[in-house]
């Protein structure tokens, strides 16, 4: 097994997914959430975000193509998904429905959209794993691809559970101003993913 590839694999999805910065976009999207809500969140995230880069792993494009999905198509309509969230930051529609819901208890749960999706596993990392499988040699290096996606996500679900100590120490000032940054960001993002998949339709944006 070469072991420079496996740290490629390892610095590639590290940088792709992000765990460390996403840990700021978890606490925006729980905020004020229980202590037990928040970490079934985070654990069903990255399961679900796992589930679904392994399944990319293997299968890659065939899946989109079989239900006759491109991936530039995924990319703009993941974009779009992620723009209307950024949009719920910046102006707190999110808090808004929590004190809605205050007396029945409930909370939102966003760990299969959009933390798993396209947060984790988004249009870029579903490409980075289906790009690695395909620079796979044997089952052994496929193994190893797949070990360090879990690894890089169980990283990411450590500092999601770490979210509330990380809150604590923001403050509710630092968390208001931390949300509006980030809602910021993530219309950025999600707006670079439809640029990305208009470019891949060949239309020319310089």
């Amino acid at each position: 097994m070469d072991t420079t590839f496996l740290i490629t694999v390892f610095a590639t999805l590290f940088v792709v997914i992000d765990p460390i910065g996403l840990t700021t976009v978890f606490i925006a999207l729980t905020q004020g959430t229980s202590v037990a809500h928040r970490r079934s969140v985070a654990i069903r995230a990255c399961l679900v975000a796992a589930a679904i880069l392994t399944l990319f792993a293997f299968l890659g494009e065939n899946v989109l193509g079989f239900i006759g999905i491109s991936m530039p198509a995924f990319r703009i309509s993941g974009g779009i998904l992620l723009f209307l969230t950024a949009l719920d930051m910046l102006f707190e529609r999110r808090t808004k429905r929590r004190e809605d819901r205050a007396d029945e208890e409930e909370f939102p749960d966003p760990s299969v959209f959009p933390i798993a999706i396209p947060l984790l596993a988004g249009p870029g990392s579903i490409a980075t794993m289906i790009l690695l499988a395909g620079q796979a040699n044997g089952a052994a290096e496929m193994a190893g691809i797949l070990a360090i996606m879990v690894g890089v996500l169980v990283i990411g679900l450590v500092f999601f559970l770490l979210a509330g100590s990380i809150e604590r120490a923001l403050g509710r000032t630092g968390i208001v101003v931390t949300t509006r940054l980030l809602g910021m960001l993530l219309a950025a993002l999600s707006v670079q993913f439809v640029l990305d998949g208009l470019r891949d339709f060949g239309i020319g944006l310089s």
